[in-house]
């Protein structure tokens, strides 16, 4: 995994980070997979299940995501607030489920580095999210960072195997 940078200027009752991940694989592979909202189980390995519930991934949709077992979460509801094919950003919010992660938003931007089909691609993952009542700054971005690392380094195993392809 990459750096972690933890955010400034956040409210008493917020936390958050940015994560970083380079990839070995080109940016179009790595945003052909961040950029299907409605499948994030094929690299978030938390996921056991996903369906939309409202739209076909793009703006307006919403998906409903059933977490495996074993973590203090059990469905997560979420909407993409922004998803920009030309810039590769994806801003998603949590807006209901069965988890702590209270009006937690994330913005996941992709950068390329080297260009072609061996190229290099920059994820930076950022968060915001509440910290519940009952909790620490220092548990909720550790919960949230452990989630996003794992992810982030899922996602560089499974588009670095597809770009050897």
């Amino acid at each position: 995994m990459g750096k972690q940078y933890r955010t400034p200027n956040l409210s008493p009752i917020q936390c958050g980070s940015s994560l970083v991940q380079t990839i070995d694989a080109p940016l179009p592979l790595v945003w052909s997979i961040i950029g299907r909202f409605d499948l994030p189980q094929v690299y978030k390995q938390f996921i056991k299940s996903c369906t939309l519930s409202a739209g076909t991934g793009g703006i307006g949709s919403v998906r409903e995501v059933m977490v495996v077992s074993g973590l203090p979460v059990a469905t997560s509801t979420e909407r993409p607030d922004e998803l920009d094919e030309d810039s590769h950003v994806l801003m998603v919010s949590i807006i209901g489920g069965d988890h702590r992660l209270v009006k937690y938003r994330s913005t996941t931007t992709l950068h390329e580095i080297e260009e072609g089909r061996g190229g290099k691609t920059l994820v930076m993952e950022s968060y915001v999210v509440d910290v519940p009542a009952g909790s620490s700054k220092e548990d909720t971005c550790s919960f949230a960072d452990m989630i996003i690392g794992c992810n982030l380094r899922s996602l560089a195993r499974v588009t670095e195997k597809m770009a050897k392809v």
